[in-house]
């Protein structure tokens, strides 16, 4: 049986913003879309990779989420969770924290901070970002920042929402 994007409701945190660290992204909204993907059986990543290529995001990946702040400042990312559940922190020390579990999809436009602050021993996702695009890792380091802020307002919108597609 193949698997289906389910009813899902879209969750929109608020723009965020510079907060002395990390550049974040105060143009694009992180979104998170729960129960985005109906998994069949007990871990299926390929229903994520083939639901974000089909969509234009590809160079995808399988793995966790880093414990550690990071960011990309040369492309967006996308996160599908098809195991386990997970705490991640967005923008920095004092940003938001989403609940993903299994299932859901994470936006994260390019320059968002983000860190896994604790998750099931079973977590798992794939990554993938728009047009397969190769993605930089930045730190927070003040030797980063300037060139960050550069890359990231070159950032292209994608053509396609990694779960809606064009709508």
């Amino acid at each position: 049986m193949e698997n289906s994007i389910s009813q899902h409701i879209k969750t929109i945190f608020k723009l965020l913003k510079d907060d002395g660290t990390f550049p974040n992204n105060d143009r694009l909204p992180v979104l998170i879309y729960k129960n985005a993907v109906e998994l069949k059986g007990d871990k299926n990543p390929e229903a994520f990779e083939v639901l974000f290529k089909k969509n234009d995001w590809s160079n995808s990946w399988r793995n966790g989420i880093f414990n550690y702040h990071h960011y990309h400042s040369n492309t967006h990312e996308v996160l599908g969770i098809y195991a386990g559940t997970a705490d991640v922190q967005l923008g920095g020390e004092h940003g938001s924290i989403a609940k993903l579990e299994r299932g859901d999809v994470l936006i994260i436009p390019g320059g968002v901070a983000h860190k896994n602050l604790q998750s099931s021993n079973n977590f798992a996702c794939v990554g993938a970002y728009p047009d397969g695009r190769s993605y930089d890792m930045n730190y927070g380091k003040p030797e980063e920042r300037e060139l960050a802020f550069q890359k990231i307002l070159l950032i292209p919108l994608p053509t396609a929402d990694p779960v809606s597609g064009k709508q």
